[in-house]
This record gives structure tokens, C-alpha cells and sequence, in this order.
């Protein structure tokens, strides 16, 4: 048995490491939060001439802080930094139109989801592609954002069954090369190719081809808000949020503003 004053000491020390277990285990009062965007991939997010992020990420990431009364700073982050920088603590949560799936469950946690799209090919119209199956577009050349789970999509599925995959840093240098004919079709995010079809002297080369692409296993669940795993107070707050903004009738303004149909 130890001494007494040694049997004081320890119990003291227990005591404290408790109470400081205790403090760490209550809930952030979050009064401001760091929001990341990509800035590049309209019309979820984007730059203004003020070089300022906007788009429907940033709409409903501004509608959730208000709804929950937190102060939102917002920066642009490149692609394939944004989930190494939450990490390293830039900032506190990314509203980007990335898509929650298993594999990215590994490493960071998610949001409820804000909104669900299938992705869906495109191709010129001149090129005689119809069929979008891995079959139909094997030995083609076929782009998507890199990072983007079109791209793992493409590795995973066409890639093998001998298409060549081209990977790119912004969806909209994947746009550019498929105007050009240096690729012979994209996999991309549905509402982010139709407005961009449609938006004259853009997309007038090309057309979809083939069924929207849905598959769970690659593209999720949907599109939430990513966050670091021990936030657990953070994202407690952004779910009820996006809770919040869909009862008071919000994000349907908020949808409507950029799509005459429900994304949700």
C-alpha cells in the first residue's frame, strides 16, 4: 500500500485528470466556423468578379450558420487539399459538393446530406457515342475531376475494360479538353453538366449519352458537409441546421434560385 502523502498525491492527480476528461468532453460553443469551398465548380461553388466564393454550396452553408446563429468565414481551397487542410485544422467544415461514401467515412466525418445528384457522361456530338456502357466506351479516352468519385468510378469500372482514363484538377479543364476532342467523353455531376450543355457557346459541342450513373457503392449517399471525426459537436449543429432551413421553407428558396427542380 503506498504511503499516505504518496495515496494523497495520486488521488489528487486522478481527480484532476477526471475533471479535465470532463472539460474535454463538453460540447464546443461554436460561435464562428471556417467553411473551405473548391470555388471551381459551378453552380454549387464558384468565384465572383470579387473573387469572393458563392454558388449553392455557399448559399446553404450561409443559410445553415444563420439558422443556428454562427458567424460563417469562408475560403477557397483547391480540390484535392480540402480534406488534408480540415485535417490540419484551416478550417472547420467543407461545403464542396462532395459526396459522402464509405471510403471518405475513413478518414473524415459527414453531415446529414444537403443534396443528392447521379453523375451521367457526355460526349461530342459528333462521335457517333451513344452507349455509355464500360463495353461501348472501351478503348476511348474518358475524363473526370480528379479526387471526384467519377474518377474512382472511371479507375474502378472503365479503366479495365480498356478505356483510358484522364484525370484533371478542375472539372473545368475536363470541359475544355472535351470541347477540344481530347477526350471522347466526361463523367461528371448531372447538375453540374446540363447547365453547362446548356449555356450557349459552352456545351453546343456535346450531348449525354447513355443512363444517369447512380451506383452506391461508388457515388454514396448523397452530398454532405465534411468535418473531422472528434467534431462531433460541429456536425451535431450543421445537421440540425440543414434540418432547420429545410422546415422554414429556405433551402427550397435556396433551390429554386438555382434549379426549377428539387435536388434534395
Amino acid at each position: 500500500m503506498a504511503p499516505r502523502p504518496l495515496r494523497c498525491v495520486l488521488l489528487c492527480l486522478a481527480v484532476a485528470a477526471a475533471a479535465l476528461a470532463s472539460g474535454g468532453a463538453r460540447a464546443k460553443q461554436w460561435t464562428t466556423i471556417r467553411i473551405a469551398s473548391e470555388g471551381a465548380y459551378p453552380p454549387f461553388n464558384m468565384l465572383n468578379s470579387d473573387n469572393q466564393l458563392e454558388g449553392f454550396d455557399i448559399d446553404v452553408a450561409r443559410a445553415v450558420c444563420a439558422a443556428e446563429k454562427v458567424t460563417c468565414e469562408f475560403v477557397a481551397q483547391d480540390w484535392d487539399g480540402l480534406i488534408p487542410a480540415l485535417l490540419a485544422g484551416k478550417f472547420d467544415a467543407v461545403f464542396a459538393s462532395m459526396s459522402i461514401t464509405a471510403e471518405r467515412r475513413k478518414v473524415v466525418a459527414f453531415s446529414d446530406r444537403y443534396y443528392a445528384s447521379p453523375a451521367l457522361f457526355v460526349a461530342g456530338k459528333t462521335s457517333g457515342l451513344m452507349d455509355s456502357s464500360p463495353k461501348a466506351l472501351s478503348g476511348k479516352t474518358l475524363g473526370a475531376q480528379s479526387g471526384t468519385v467519377s474518377a474512382r468510378y472511371l479507375e474502378a469500372v472503365y479503366a479495365p475494360a480498356g478505356a483510358e482514363v484522364k484525370l484533371y484538377a478542375t472539372q473545368d479543364e475536363a470541359n475544355l479538353d472535351l470541347s477540344a476532342g481530347r477526350v471522347d467523353a466526361v463523367l461528371a455531376d448531372k447538375l453540374v453538366m446540363l447547365p453547362w450543355l446548356e449555356h450557349a457557346g459552352d456545351g453546343d459541342c456535346c450531348q449525354v449519352i447513355g443512363q444517369d450513373v447512380s451506383d452506391p457503392t461508388y457515388f454514396g449517399e448523397g452530398i454532405g458537409a465534411a468535418l473531422r471525426k472528434q467534431d462531433t459537436d460541429l456536425k451535431a449543429l450543421i445537421d440540425k441546421g440543414i434540418a432547420d432551413i429545410r422546415a422554414d421553407g429556405t433551402y427550397e428558396r435556396i433551390n429554386a434560385k438555382y434549379f426549377p427542380f428539387s435536388i434534395y
